[in-house]
């Protein structure tokens, strides 16, 4: 891996975090978040101190691979996006043939020691690819690389929809989305490419499993089997409901503890909050949310090119659409895809791809200040 080799202003270096390349607010928004994660985990999972170690040591890993990817300067990255966008595809036709089977979906390779989701791979490479696309030509974009990005999104796109994973394949359309809207896409042919999207919807419908079609129809009306398909939505309501204004106390939520709410550590944590903590509970953990995304939004505003602007605003946006996808289905206000709450869910495959991006990002913001450019 090349390491960063630039200075800051001045000459030197300044301090412990300006030599790690880290900014300091960013990341102690991310440690306030994670914080509270792991306070939300402990209840969630019954007060088990195994879970939660086993969340921390991967809290633990994902912080030390964000410090790794820091040290990388941004036209190192720029030289990697090639490479790791076909790494990934790669991967992706390998899942598709040879993939491990869990829990119904083909999405993990087998790599003897441990098994890897390629598709989490792509939430970062497919960004940075077309910001490599979009940084070397004149703004706004012309015709063919607007085409040429479209097809670069949907082969990994349908692919990962295919294992089937419908929240991964989110994610990584609406960081293309947000790089083609930061490239000074026309409104005209934002407009356009909106028109395609909901004439596809029908195919898209045709192409979705059964219980996929089932997640979207229980949306529209959870009541209609409120023992099956629409028990998740209406225990989660619930749970959020009863906590009031203030919540219930922490481990006194009802819901969570008297084995009510499915998937309490993971996709519905964010209900377990919302009943122990109550309204003012969940609006500060969104303050958190707010400030490290506007303090993302910061950097990438301010990176030095448009390859480090795109791949920064892309990365935020990434990590808003966790934030949004999952408080909207736990509220019902969203079908269910299986996203978790970023930071919080318990799991680790997530946490490391939302921590390496914030690692970019954190790069990005002291390349600023680099000798060379």
């Amino acid at each position: 891996m090349a390491l960063r080799n630039d200075t800051l202003a001045g000459g030197s270096y300044r301090g412990l975090f300006e030599r790690l390349h880290l900014d300091l607010p960013l990341l102690l928004g991310l440690l306030v978040l994670c914080g509270c994660g792991l306070a939300v985990l402990f209840s969630a999972s019954d007060q088990s101190t195994g879970q939660v170690g086993r969340q921390l040591i991967r809290f633990a890993l994902a912080l030390a691979i964000m410090v790794m990817v820091a040290q990388i300067h941004p036209d190192q990255l720029r030289r990697w996006s090639l490479p790791l966008f076909i790494l990934g595809v790669v991967m992706l036709v390998a899942v598709e043939i040879m993939g491990d089977i869990g829990k119904g979906a083909q999405r993990w390779l087998d790599l003897g020691i441990f098994r890897f989701q390629p598709s989490e791979l792509l939430k970062l490479a497919v960004p940075m690819m077309l910001a490599w696309i979009f940084s070397g030509a004149v703004l706004p974009p012309s015709l063919p690389r607007i085409l040429l990005a479209v097809i670069i999104t949907t082969v990994p796109v349908l692919l990962i929809a295919r294992q089937p994973d419908l929240g991964t394949a989110l994610m990584v359309t609406s960081a293309a989305v947000v790089v083609l809207f930061m490239a000074g896409l026309s409104w005209r042919l934002i407009g356009l490419l909106a028109a395609l999207a909901a004439g596809a919807a029908p195919v898209l419908w045709y192409m979705m499993h059964d219980y996929q079609r089932q997640r979207v129809l229980t949306f529209l009306d959870p009541q209609s089997d409120p023992l099956g398909s629409g028990y998740h939505i209406i225990q989660s309501q619930i749970a959020i409901g009863s906590g009031g204004m203030y919540g219930k106390g922490w481990f006194r939520g009802t819901q969570s503890h008297l084995e009510f709410l499915p998937e309490r550590s993971t996709d519905f944590i964010f209900a377990v909050l919302g009943e122990e903590f109550g309204l003012v509970g969940i609006l500060g953990v969104l303050l958190v949310y707010l400030f490290i995304i506007f303090r993302g939004l910061y950097i990438a505003a301010r990176a030095p090119n448009s390859y480090s602007r795109l791949l920064g605003g892309a990365i935020i946006m990434v990590f808003f659409t966790y934030l949004f996808v999952n408080t909207g289905m736990v509220v019902g206000l969203l079908p269910v895809v299986g996203v978790p709450l970023p930071l919080i869910s318990y799991g680790g495959t997530s946490l490391v791809t939302i921590m390496a991006g914030f690692g970019i990002l954190m790069s990005i913001h002291t390349s600023r200040y680099s000798q060379s450019r």
